[in-house]
Protein backbone atom coordinates (compact mmCIF):
# COMPACT_ATOMS: atom_id res chain seq x y z
CA UNK A 1 0.00 0.00 0.00
CA UNK A 2 1.18 3.49 -0.83
CA UNK A 3 1.73 5.70 2.19
CA UNK A 4 0.86 9.36 2.35
CA UNK A 5 4.59 10.09 2.31
CA UNK A 6 4.57 8.98 -1.35
CA UNK A 7 2.57 12.13 -2.12
CA UNK A 8 4.78 15.18 -2.59
CA UNK A 9 2.40 17.64 -0.95
CA UNK A 10 -0.05 17.77 1.92
CA UNK A 11 -3.75 18.04 1.25
CA UNK A 12 -3.61 21.73 2.17
CA UNK A 13 -0.81 22.31 -0.37
CA UNK A 14 -2.75 20.36 -3.01
CA UNK A 15 -5.87 22.42 -2.32
CA UNK A 16 -3.85 25.63 -2.62
CA UNK A 17 -2.48 24.38 -5.95
CA UNK A 18 -6.00 23.64 -7.17
CA UNK A 19 -7.14 27.10 -6.12
CA UNK A 20 -4.25 28.65 -8.06
CA UNK A 21 -5.71 27.33 -11.31
CA UNK A 22 -9.40 27.01 -10.43
CA UNK A 23 -11.54 29.90 -9.19
CA UNK A 24 -15.05 28.75 -10.09
CA UNK A 25 -16.95 27.81 -6.91
CA UNK A 26 -18.77 25.08 -8.86
CA UNK A 27 -15.53 23.48 -10.06
CA UNK A 28 -14.02 23.68 -6.58
CA UNK A 29 -17.11 21.95 -5.14
CA UNK A 30 -16.90 19.36 -7.90
CA UNK A 31 -13.26 18.66 -6.96
CA UNK A 32 -14.30 18.18 -3.31
CA UNK A 33 -17.19 15.89 -4.29
CA UNK A 34 -14.91 13.72 -6.42
CA UNK A 35 -12.31 13.72 -3.63
CA UNK A 36 -14.90 12.45 -1.13
CA UNK A 37 -16.20 9.78 -3.52
CA UNK A 38 -12.68 8.60 -4.32
CA UNK A 39 -11.83 8.36 -0.61
CA UNK A 40 -14.97 6.28 -0.09
CA UNK A 41 -13.99 3.94 -2.91
CA UNK A 42 -10.44 3.63 -1.57
CA UNK A 43 -11.88 2.49 1.77
CA UNK A 44 -14.27 0.12 -0.01
CA UNK A 45 -11.51 -1.53 -2.04
CA UNK A 46 -8.81 -1.33 0.65
CA UNK A 47 -6.67 1.02 -1.43
CA UNK A 48 -4.50 3.98 -0.32
CA UNK A 49 -7.06 6.58 0.69
CA UNK A 50 -4.86 9.66 0.49
CA UNK A 51 -3.66 8.82 -3.01
CA UNK A 52 -7.17 8.17 -4.24
CA UNK A 53 -8.61 11.26 -2.55
CA UNK A 54 -5.82 13.49 -3.90
CA UNK A 55 -6.43 12.09 -7.38
CA UNK A 56 -10.06 13.14 -7.07
CA UNK A 57 -9.19 16.57 -5.70
CA UNK A 58 -6.74 17.41 -8.49
CA UNK A 59 -8.29 15.60 -11.48
CA UNK A 60 -9.60 18.79 -13.11
CA UNK A 61 -6.72 21.06 -12.05
CA UNK A 62 -6.35 22.53 -15.55
CA UNK A 63 -9.97 22.45 -16.72
CA UNK A 64 -10.93 26.06 -16.02
CA UNK A 65 -7.75 27.67 -17.34
CA UNK A 66 -6.98 25.36 -20.27
CA UNK A 67 -10.14 23.38 -21.15
CA UNK A 68 -8.88 22.56 -24.64
CA UNK A 69 -5.71 21.02 -23.16
CA UNK A 70 -7.44 19.15 -20.32
CA UNK A 71 -6.18 16.87 -18.76
CA UNK A 72 -2.70 17.10 -20.26
CA UNK A 73 -1.72 20.52 -18.93
CA UNK A 74 -2.72 19.52 -15.39
CA UNK A 75 -0.84 16.24 -15.63
CA UNK A 76 2.31 18.10 -16.69
CA UNK A 77 1.99 20.44 -13.68
CA UNK A 78 1.47 17.52 -11.31
CA UNK A 79 4.34 15.54 -12.83
CA UNK A 80 6.69 18.51 -12.27
CA UNK A 81 5.61 18.53 -8.63
CA UNK A 82 6.43 14.84 -8.20
CA UNK A 83 2.99 13.24 -8.05
CA UNK A 84 2.95 9.46 -8.67
CA UNK A 85 2.48 8.10 -12.17
CA UNK A 86 -0.53 6.00 -11.09
CA UNK A 87 -2.35 9.21 -10.20
CA UNK A 88 -1.31 10.95 -13.42
CA UNK A 89 -2.46 8.00 -15.53
CA UNK A 90 -5.87 7.98 -13.82
CA UNK A 91 -6.28 11.70 -14.47
CA UNK A 92 -5.40 11.21 -18.14
CA UNK A 93 -7.67 8.18 -18.47
CA UNK A 94 -10.70 9.95 -16.99
CA UNK A 95 -10.83 12.55 -19.77
CA UNK A 96 -8.73 11.35 -22.72
CA UNK A 97 -10.45 8.54 -24.63
CA UNK A 98 -7.10 7.48 -26.13
CA UNK A 99 -5.73 6.59 -22.67
CA UNK A 100 -7.04 3.19 -21.53
CA UNK A 101 -8.47 2.79 -18.04
CA UNK A 102 -6.21 0.03 -16.77
CA UNK A 103 -6.10 0.21 -12.98
CA UNK A 104 -8.80 0.24 -10.35
CA UNK A 105 -7.81 3.86 -9.63
CA UNK A 106 -8.35 4.76 -13.31
CA UNK A 107 -11.76 3.12 -13.36
CA UNK A 108 -12.87 4.65 -10.05
CA UNK A 109 -12.05 8.20 -11.14
CA UNK A 110 -13.95 7.72 -14.39
CA UNK A 111 -16.90 6.20 -12.51
CA UNK A 112 -17.31 8.96 -9.93
CA UNK A 113 -16.43 12.06 -11.96
CA UNK A 114 -19.60 12.49 -14.02
CA UNK A 115 -21.79 10.88 -11.37
CA UNK A 116 -20.92 13.50 -8.75
CA UNK A 117 -21.99 16.23 -11.15
CA UNK A 118 -25.22 14.45 -11.99
CA UNK A 119 -26.03 13.85 -8.32
CA UNK A 120 -25.37 17.51 -7.56
CA UNK A 121 -27.87 18.46 -10.25
CA UNK A 122 -30.45 16.03 -8.83
CA UNK A 123 -29.98 17.47 -5.32
CA UNK A 124 -30.25 21.06 -6.55
CA UNK A 125 -33.70 20.53 -8.07
CA UNK A 126 -35.04 19.13 -4.80
CA UNK A 127 -36.97 21.67 -2.71
CA UNK A 128 -34.65 21.00 0.25
CA UNK A 129 -31.43 20.91 -1.88
CA UNK A 130 -30.12 18.05 0.30
CA UNK A 131 -27.81 15.43 -1.19
CA UNK A 132 -28.53 13.07 1.71
CA UNK A 133 -32.19 12.96 0.66
CA UNK A 134 -31.50 11.95 -2.94
CA UNK A 135 -32.82 8.44 -3.56
CA UNK A 136 -31.68 6.01 -6.23
CA UNK A 137 -35.21 5.99 -7.67
CA UNK A 138 -34.98 9.75 -8.25
CA UNK A 139 -31.60 9.38 -9.93
CA UNK A 140 -32.99 6.72 -12.28
CA UNK A 141 -35.97 8.94 -13.12
CA UNK A 142 -33.72 11.93 -13.87
CA UNK A 143 -31.46 9.75 -16.03
CA UNK A 144 -34.46 8.99 -18.26
CA UNK A 145 -35.19 12.70 -18.68
CA UNK A 146 -32.85 13.61 -21.55
CA UNK A 147 -33.40 17.36 -21.01
CA UNK A 148 -32.15 17.14 -17.42
CA UNK A 149 -28.37 17.69 -17.04
CA UNK A 150 -28.14 17.36 -20.80
CA UNK A 151 -24.33 17.34 -20.85
CA UNK A 152 -24.04 14.16 -18.77
CA UNK A 153 -23.58 10.98 -20.78
CA UNK A 154 -25.94 8.45 -19.19
CA UNK A 155 -24.09 5.52 -20.75
CA UNK A 156 -20.86 6.68 -19.09
CA UNK A 157 -22.61 6.77 -15.71
CA UNK A 158 -23.54 3.12 -16.03
CA UNK A 159 -20.30 2.11 -17.77
CA UNK A 160 -18.32 3.51 -14.83
CA UNK A 161 -20.07 1.26 -12.33
CA UNK A 162 -19.77 -1.70 -14.68
CA UNK A 163 -16.02 -1.18 -15.12
CA UNK A 164 -15.65 -1.05 -11.32
CA UNK A 165 -17.61 -4.29 -10.97
CA UNK A 166 -20.15 -2.59 -8.70
CA UNK A 167 -23.93 -2.76 -9.21
CA UNK A 168 -25.17 0.63 -10.42
CA UNK A 169 -27.51 1.21 -7.49
CA UNK A 170 -24.74 0.42 -4.99
CA UNK A 171 -22.41 2.77 -6.87
CA UNK A 172 -24.91 5.64 -6.82
CA UNK A 173 -25.70 5.11 -3.14
CA UNK A 174 -22.00 4.98 -2.17
CA UNK A 175 -21.31 8.26 -3.98
CA UNK A 176 -24.39 9.90 -2.42
CA UNK A 177 -23.17 8.80 1.02
CA UNK A 178 -19.68 10.16 0.34
CA UNK A 179 -21.05 13.49 -0.86
CA UNK A 180 -23.42 13.61 2.12
CA UNK A 181 -20.42 13.43 4.46
CA UNK A 182 -19.33 16.87 3.18
CA UNK A 183 -22.77 18.21 2.21
CA UNK A 184 -22.23 21.58 3.90
CA UNK A 185 -19.00 22.17 1.92
CA UNK A 186 -20.89 21.34 -1.28
CA UNK A 187 -23.83 23.63 -0.38
CA UNK A 188 -26.05 20.54 -0.48
CA UNK A 189 -27.05 20.37 3.19
CA UNK A 190 -30.36 22.20 2.74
Amino acid sequence: MTSSSALPESREEALALLQTYTHSPQLLKHARAVEAAMAAYARHFGEPEELWARTGLLHDLDYERWPEEHPHRGVAILRERGYPEAMLHAIQAHADPTVPRESLLDRALFAVDELTGFLTAVALVRPDRRIDQVAFKSVRKKMKDKSFARGVNREDLERGAEELGVPFQEHVERVIQAMSSIAAELDLAG
